[in-house]
């Protein structure tokens, strides 16, 4: 009894022993893992073969239509309206000379009368003056000795006469420009922008009737900043025929894109004090032509310009995401190895950036696959090379700004 209390002690411990003996055993003589040195793989880089380009480089700005010419009908003599233009409302349209707006002449009709016959009255007393200076004449050669007086000859009552006439010719004329002023007739061919008056209403000189305004030509007034200047091939002092920039006007309207084409013809030759601006002038002829089914350009219309600016050659056109903040670019030589150039920026445009300074014909420019660039890192280009699409000198060139 006494020894098989002995062997369950002691079997236990024999076990775990041998267990340990086993796992010390095999972890003495496990076999040697062979050591591996890392592999570095180069970067798989993409690349833009920089080609020079010649680009027109528009300028982007915005105004709102206007007409050239805007004025206020008004009379210049007082009476009541007997007629209207049919068109005389917001919006209508009428044609050079059109009588717009009548006043009742017969005040002025009689004012006519009047001065005729004044006139007819001033002509017969000029005669009879004439007839007694003849007389006058006469009696002198035949009774007088010496030089006749001018009285004698009755000189002074002959220019009165004469001025009488000429005050009742004048009176005349003015009547009959009083008369003429009953017509209010069209200067130009335009549009009513705003009617004040209407049938039977008394007017007074210098009343405003309604504004109207012509169809010839429209104008828009663009800003300028200081850095477009140098882009845009304004004319700062007396505009030369034949040099005045195209702009192209565009804006959506009735559900598609307008488009217009018109010039610069002049700038307003100072700087705006509120916000550091140069306005060019920029104007479209015939705004309410509508050709090829295009709308007319209204008044009042906001539109994008585009500008067309200088040309210039050896410019660079890369992806904003080729350059960093420091206006640096990262190249590939021919060892594939990376460099990093500063480059110039000539402006920053939506989706492109345009560098004229700081690339030649032909560098490998990397725009993606670089988190971390390490000047002299090896990479390895991407099949295949993006190239760079050549630009021809009408490209429109967009400018945020």
């Amino acid at each position: 009894m006494r020894h098989h209390k002995q062997l369950k002690t002691i079997l236990p411990i024999t076990i775990l022993s041998l267990g340990i003996a086993t796992a010390w055993g095999l972890l003495a003589n496990k076999p040697a893992m062979p050591m591996q040195a890392p592999v570095s793989e180069p970067p798989l880089v993409t690349v833009l073969i920089a080609a020079p380009q010649t680009l027109r480089l528009d300028v982007q700005t915005q105004g709102v239509a206007q007409p050239r010419t805007e004025i206020d009908l008004v009379p210049e003599v007082a009476g009541k309206i007997i007629f209207v233009h049919p068109q005389l409302n917001a919006g209508g349209f009428f044609a050079k000379n059109d009588l717009l707006v009548a006043i009742e002449p017969r005040d002025y009709d009689y004012a006519v009368a009047e001065a005729q016959a004044r006139i007819a009255e001033a002509k017969r007393l000029l005669i009879a003056e004439q007839a007694q200076a003849e007389q006058a004449r006469n009696e002198w050669r035949t009774l007088g000795e010496g030089k006749p007086t001018a009285l004698a000859m009755r000189e002074p009552q002959l220019a009165e006469a004469r001025a009488k006439l000429q005050a009742a010719e004048a009176d005349l004329a003015k009547a009959w420009l009083k008369r003429s002023r009953c017509e209010l007739r069209a200067p130009f061919a335009g549009r009513i922008k705003e009617k004040a008056s209407g049938l039977g209403q008394s007017v007074q000189p210098g009343e405003k009737l309604a504004r109207i305004y012509a169809t010839d030509v429209a104008e828009i007034r663009l800003p300028i900043n200081i850095e477009q200047l140098a882009f845009a091939d304004l004319p700062l002092g007396k505009p030369e025929a034949g040099k005045l920039p195209l702009v192209n006007l565009t804006t959506g309207l009735a559900g598609q894109m307008a488009r217009w084409e018109g010039r610069i013809v002049r700038t307003e030759g100072i700087m705006n004090e509120a916000n550091g601006q140069l306005y060019a002038v920029a104007e479209v002829a015939s705004p309410y032509a509508q050709r090829n089914g295009q709308p007319p350009l209204l008044t009042g219309l906001f539109v994008q310009a585009t500008i067309h600016g200088k040309t210039r050659q050896g410019l660079f056109v890369l992806p904003p995401t080729a350059i960093n903040a420091s206006q640096e670019v990262l190249l590939v030589d021919a060892r594939q190895r990376l460099h990093i150039q500063k480059v110039e920026i000539l402006r920053q445009e939506p989706g492109r950036a345009v560098v004229s300074g700081g690339l030649q014909a032909g560098d490998k420019v990397v725009t993606s696959g670089i988190q971390v660039p390490i000047a002299g890192m090896q990479v390895k280009l991407a099949a295949p090379t993006e190239k760079a699409r050549t630009a021809s000198p009408t490209n429109f060139s967009n400018d945020p700004s």
